[in-house]
């Protein structure tokens, strides 16, 4: 599947609105048995994914390496199930705002991740981006208070949302958006349960509410399914540092969405913030002027000297012009005739 570049910023922005605004969701599963409510989630959202891979034109392959297989696992383990682990421990030992700021600053981490992991140099414009929108970020988030349990956990979950992207990129040439999403919900199911075991989860289950299965299904359809889709195709296309930067539409989503559900105003920092995000996202499409001289008529000072009609008059004005070269006479007969 082909795309423009616009559409794959769409895809990504669109996922992050998804998963930014479930926060409204997410508070009608708030007295539900977290990972045990994890683990159903996923586990609806792989059959939904493996029956419309079934609907799809085949991907390259269908079925995972041995080397993806081990990538899937980690990606099932870091990304879904040890992400929300992490989010639970923080939110008990931390304020929702240390969780959010330290998630906020994915996009610095992929932008400077991204490209190491492929053995290239981070592009400094998308690092200076990715940096301005982790600024935004921690105005829109705020600074709360936490411990040192709760600062870990912060970090936990900054490291397995990088993960998220980085174990994902690999393989979505050759298996696609639908079958790694899949196969990644499949896997975190098993490890959700196990948690669920030891911490004791299993002895408090029940059946979900109507509201609450409601919220379930909404979280397993349109935050796993729809979103996890929406951002790999956009990830598969813009690569992982430049869809990394759009991480920082998240906490956006996420405060849009609590103004609407408490209807008040959010505080002036949390407004500035927004506006360095916006900055940040569009610091990578501005178009820089060329240095005078270099453009399409040609680089460097013979361009420079047209501009200037080869003047070298002015030693300030940069390096000296080399005169134009006038063409010799080849003989003397060709001399005489062209001066007769």
């Amino acid at each position: 599947m082909t795309f423009s570049a616009r559409t794959a910023y769409a895809l990504c922005t669109l996922g992050m609105v998804i998963v930014g605004s479930s926060v409204a969701t997410s508070r009608a599963i708030i007295d539900y048995p977290l990972l045990t409510g994890q683990a159903m989630r996923y586990a609806v959202a792989a059959v939904l994914l493996f029956g419309l891979a079934r609907l799809l034109p085949p991907p390259t392959r269908s079925r995972p390496t041995g080397r993806d297989l081990g990538l899937l696992i980690g990606l099932g383990v870091t990304g879904l199930a040890l992400f929300n682990v992490c989010v639970l421990v923080g939110l008990r030992h931390a304020e929702p705002a240390v969780i959010g700021t330290a998630v906020g600053a994915a996009p610095l981490a992929l932008a400077v991740l991204g490209p190491l992991i492929a053995r290239r140099r981070p592009a400094g414009r998308l690092v200076v981006a990715a940096a301005v929108v982790v600024a935004g970020t921690a105005l829109v988030e705020g600074f709360g208070r936490t411990d040192g349990i709760g600062l870990a956990a912060a970090a936990g979950a900054l490291a397995c949302e990088t993960a998220f992207s980085l174990l994902a990129a690999p393989m979505l040439d050759s298996l696609g958006a639908v079958l790694v999403s899949a196969y990644s919900c499949l896997l975190a199911v098993p490890v959700l349960l196990a948690g669920a075991l030891i911490l004791g989860e299993t002895a408090a289950w029940r059946l979900p509410s109507p509201s609450e299965a409601a919220a379930l299904a909404y979280l397993a359809v349109f935050v796993t399914v729809a979103a996890f889709l929406a951002w790999f195709l956009g990830l598969q296309r813009l690569g992982v540092e430049r869809a990394g930067i759009i991480v920082g539409v998240l906490p956006l989503a996420t405060l849009a969405t609590t103004v609407l559900m408490d209807h008040h105003l959010p505080p002036a920092a949390a407004t500035a913030g927004v506006v360095i995000v916006a900055a940040g996202l569009a610091l990578p499409h501005l178009k820089l002027r060329k240095p005078y001289g270099m453009g399409a008529g040609g680089t460097g000072n013979g361009a420079r000297c047209r501009r200037m009609n080869w003047s070298t008059s002015n030693e300030q004005a940069g390096p000296r012009c080399p005169r134009p070269r006038l063409r010799q006479p080849t003989s003397t007969s060709a001399s005489s005739t062209a001066m007769s």
